[in-house]
């Protein structure tokens, strides 16, 4: 069993806070009142206490008790159902960070259900309680508080592997190319923003079915932040997107370049050789075991010396002059 909050709002502010499950029944018998219950890690006895009382759709109590829901927003006929996720990047371990955060809305409550602590609840209480004039507006308040600090983790999540890609696009033009190890956490990365990019898109999805006009989910007032919200996934999104595609020119880059440092190695190698070919040849010839002018006097010798240091000396200036060495 794992953390527990409650709240009562009455008339739009703050009344009641730390009563337990079963006085939700009572809280909401007053006039004017919305509950906030939040559950971290919650057993199966809890939510079915939970649901038996306000009334949960079976299958959405299922989907958050089970394994990882795809980011969705499912409509019931008392109430919707929010999955989302909360989102951390580890650059230095190559990880994307995970946990499902959901969410039961009615007119009169909400009820946030938190995979684990990786998503604290405090942030979005503290944001609750600066925006209070929002509360007024019931249950909607809530979840846009919470969808707002989602999303800023999305934005940070996002400047991180920025920044990382940032250093490999150095580190890739740099004197050394990347060893196997880098080369693993690059792989490692690109499977971070691809499943990134495919969170956010799924939880903008999400967010737009809150908006729909003719569902009537979001009050009125609070559209407009809602709107706000959407805005932000869909640059999140665009920025996802957008480092999908820098990874791809990335990988293209660094093959190229790979293929381009192993040329140069190929042209310095071949040049060399080059160059040592030309005085073998010129021994060989002038050790044959047949006469030949200069056979066995010093003119030979000079001779073949100098045409060793001729022709080496003026083939090390020709690929010097064309960059090979």
């Amino acid at each position: 069993m794992g953390d527990l909050l409650t709240r009562a709002y009455r008339d739009g502010v703050l009344d009641t806070e730390g009563f337990p499950l079963a006085d939700v029944s009572e809280q909401l018998e007053r006039p004017g009142t919305f509950v906030w219950i939040d559950l971290c890690s919650p057993s199966s006895d809890q939510l079915h206490e939970l649901a038996d009382e306000l009334g949960l759709h079976e299958l959405a109590v299922e989907d958050a008790l089970g394994s990882r829901q795809r980011p969705k927003l499912d409509h019931y006929e008392s109430h919707v159902f929010l999955s989302s996720r909360a989102i951390t990047v580890d650059v230095d371990g190559g990880r994307l960070g995970e946990a499902e955060v959901d969410a039961f809305m009615d007119a009169r409550w909400i009820i946030t259900v938190r995979e684990s602590d990786l998503f604290p609840i405090g942030p979005v209480a503290k944001r609750c309680d600066n925006s209070s004039e929002l509360a007024v507006n019931g249950p909607s308040f809530v979840m846009y508080v919470l969808l707002d600090v989602l999303v800023d983790d999305y934005f940070e999540a996002i400047e991180s592997l920025d920044e990382f890609y940032d250093g490999l696009s150095d580190r890739i033009f740099g004197e050394h190319p990347l060893d196997l190890t880098q080369q693993r956490d690059w792989f490692e990365m690109r499977r971070v923003v691809s499943r990134f990019h495919r969170l956010v898109v799924a939880t903008r999805e999400a967010v737009s079915g809150l908006l729909r006009r003719e569902r009537q989910v979001v009050a009125a007032p609070l559209r407009p932040y809602f709107q706000d919200v959407y805005d932000h996934l869909v640059r999140v999104s665009d920025s996802a997107d957008s480092l999908r595609d820098l990874v791809g020119t990335l990988a293209e880059t660094n093959l190229s370049l790979r293929d381009y440092r192993q040329n140069l190695i190929v042209k310095k190698v071949g040049s060399w050789a080059a160059i040592i070919t030309v005085p073998a040849v010129i021994t060989g010839y002038f050790g044959m075991n047949v006469p030949f002018p200069g056979s066995g006097e010093v003119g030979g010798v000079i001779l073949a010396s100098v045409l060793m240091v001729v022709s080496s000396v003026t083939l090390y200036f020709v690929f010097h002059s064309r960059d090979w060495l």
